[in-house]
């Protein structure tokens, strides 16, 4: 299943667009809240920290500023110490999941533009083919490529 156009394929409409960005936003929030639920669960249950401080660990920790309190036993210190590796991949995937779609629209109207350029004089005696690469492809002998 092919889940975005080829790049010979026209720009998908405006709604698929923000259809795309809407599914991968949503999956974004629902990793960060199971994230989060995570966290605080492992604060409260390791380090015995009431909810709201322990979610402010784990919102610190999944914003990438680190947590704001010094776990003080041997549990609570492992949890945070995996946690905080977990969390910080959790925003790298989830900052990447989001900007996916936005940046193969961008490079898919970059691609079109490109290609609707009109070729340059002499493209075709230079061995470009149509333009698109811009390299210049050595000819056989003959003239053929």
């Amino acid at each position: 299943m092919r889940r975005y156009e080829s790049r010979h394929a026209p720009l998908a409409p405006r709604s698929v667009f923000l259809r795309r960005l809407g599914e991968v936003v949503a999956l974004s929030v629902g990793l960060v809240v199971v994230s989060l639920g995570v966290g605080m669960w492992g604060y409260e249950h390791f380090e015995h920290l009431e909810w709201r401080d322990a979610f402010l660990n784990a919102a610190m920790l999944l914003g990438g500023m680190g947590p704001v309190e010094t776990p003080a036993t041997p549990g609570g210190k492992l949890f945070a110490g995996f946690y905080a590796l977990y969390a910080g991949l959790i925003l790298l995937v989830s900052v990447g999941l989001m900007l996916t779609p936005v940046l193969h629209r961008l490079m898919h109207q970059f691609h079109l533009e490109e290609g609707t350029e009109p070729a340059a004089a002499g493209d075709e005696k230079s061995g470009r083919r149509g333009g698109r690469t811009g390299l210049d492809l050595p000819r056989k002998p003959g003239g053929k490529r």
